[in-house]
């Protein structure tokens, strides 16, 4: 497909994530969260437990209010954000997931009835049958989960649907079960995150039991956690791990976060577990924010591993098709190369580019603006000073950005004008300060580290271990004809007899 690109100054990406994430903390709690419900009555009605009963009144209203109310609004604003910043997924996930979609509808429309007669029926209908009602909420609400986590795990792992394009082989992709399992693990422990919350505003002789029972759920739910993540992770083909492991730093961050606030949450409700009397307000939101920051931390992960592609081996994240098919609309590498991307994006008026400034633009926003901004989120103008790339350097390396080793990068796709295009229309947004007398290690890290590390697997390893200054002046001096998938090296004379001395000393140590 071919769509207009929505800009969003601060980062659509992040506008994104905000609300997805934002939708994520509040329906899983909608599944989690009907069972603690259902599960709770049936145990207040065998203990004879009014003061379980009568909260339960209570947190049935804050529960419908945040997921039938909240949890619907900001379920249409992921679908209003997707469809404006990325229309050729939506697109594809709509058409390839129809029926699952429409399953889906019929569980939703089930579940917010079932809430509401829930709702509505305390002290208006019989034990029984309002047990019932909540037993059906609950089930409508798991199955919503089964079919969305399908067409969510999809996109990271599509496996044979790639070849076959078949609904049920990409729904039951090789991440399906595994994240099905860690999502309603933590559904589970959500289900006693809001719960503490509502908990803590009891009475201290009232509070106890409700925050045992309440913390209970959390630590369950973060007990299995961990085994769920392993299997997920241990489902995730070699080649996505291999973009990421150690080399992508959005990744690897966020991998060491959800670490802490794992852990830091599991603490906290167990310490909550041991005062259960004294727990207040401001210790159970401490147990919430620490839970959001867990379930962030994981979206990141699996929102960043899938990089460059927004489905893997599909679609790059700036909606270009790897490979050319049918019905491509022309947002192929095979096209746009041969007809340009300023020819090939429909919707681009080409009678206002007036300059090599307005091509580059238009360049930066069907490429490009899918994940940077020029001074917001993912900001050109910070990564270009943190390189210290020269507008010639810059130019140079857009001939092999899926090569770096950070993996997060599509091709560039487009003639030669238009990639000098975007480098005039990024140089006159940013001012970049080059670096001068660097030492060798940094002349490496600015033109080499991109795409290179150095250790013995490495290709420039390979070729250039036991080589001489001379050597590696020569090899670098014409990288292109050494090796097709590398840029010619823009650099001075004297930083790069710097740069061939420290490679030298460095590879040949290791």
């Amino acid at each position: 497909m071919n769509y207009p690109v929505w800009d969003v100054s601060f980062g659509s990406p992040l506008l994104i994530a905000i609300v997805a994430i934002v939708h994520v903390f509040v329906s899983h709690f909608a599944v989690g969260g009907g069972l603690f419900l259902v599960l709770s009555e049936k145990r207040a009605y065998k203990r004879n437990d009014n003061v379980l009963l009568e909260w339960l009144k209570t947190h049935t209203k804050f529960f419908v209010l945040l997921t039938v109310v909240f949890g619907v609004v900001t379920g249409v604003g992921i679908w209003f954000t997707i469809g404006l910043i990325q229309p050729s997924a939506t697109s594809t996930l709509i058409h390839s997931f129809v029926w699952g979609w429409a399953i889906e509808w019929v569980f939703f429309f089930l579940e917010i009835t079932a809430a509401l007669l829930y709702l509505y029926g305390w002290d208006k209908i019989d034990r029984e049958t309002h047990i019932w009602l909540g037993w059906i909420y609950f089930i409508a609400a798991f199955l919503s989960m089964v079919i969305i986590n399908g067409i969510l795990a999809f996109m990271l792992t599509p496996g044979s649907w790639i070849q076959s394009h078949k609904f049920w082989e990409g729904f039951f992709n090789p991440t399906y079960f595994p994240q099905l399992f860690l999502r309603f693990s933590f559904s589970i422990a959500l289900a006693g995150v809001y719960a503490l919350v509502t908990s803590s505003l009891m009475k201290p002789d009232e509070k106890a039991g409700l925050v045992k029972w309440s913390v209970g759920w959390i630590i369950a739910g973060f007990v299995f956690l961990p085994l769920f993540a392993y299997w997920y992770s241990s489902n995730i083909p070699e080649s996505v791990w291999n973009n990421a492991l150690g080399l992508m730093p959005t990744a690897t961050s966020y991998a060491g976060l959800i670490t802490i606030f794992a852990i830091i949450t599991f603490l906290l409700s167990l310490i909550a577990l041991f005062i259960s009397k004294k727990v207040n307000l401001i210790f159970s939101l401490l147990i919430f924010v620490f839970a959001f920051l867990t379930m962030w931390s994981f979206e990141f992960i699996r929102e960043a591993i899938r990089k460059p592609f927004v489905i893997t081996d599909y679609m790059y994240a700036n909606s270009v098709y790897p490979n050319s098919f049918e019905g491509d609309g022309g947002f192929s590498p095979e096209n746009i190369n041969s007809k340009g991307v300023l020819n090939s994006a429909k919707w681009i008026d080409r009678d206002k580019l007036n300059n090599i400034i307005d091509k580059g633009e238009q360049v930066f926003r069907v490429e490009c603006m899918s994940c940077h901004t020029i001074d917001g989120y993912r900001s050109m103008n910070k990564l270009l000073n943190k390189k210290g790339w020269s507008k010639e350097n810059f130019n140079a390396m857009l001939t092999g950005l899926e090569h770096m080793n950070n993996g997060t990068m599509p091709p560039f796709v487009g003639n030669e004008d238009e990639k000098t295009a975007l480098s005039e229309f990024i140089y006159s947004k940013v001012s970049v300060n080059e670096t001068l007398n660097l030492s060798g290690k940094d002349l490496f890290g600015k033109y080499c580290s991109s795409c290179h590390q150095y250790d013995d697997e490495d290709p420039l390893f390979l070729a250039l271990s036991g080589s001489d200054d001379e050597d590696i002046i020569e090899y670098a001096s014409d990288l292109n004809g050494n090796n097709e998938l590398m840029p010619p090296l823009v650099i001075k004379e004297n930083d790069l007899k710097k740069l061939a001395a420290w490679i030298k000393i460095q590879f040949n140590e290791n």
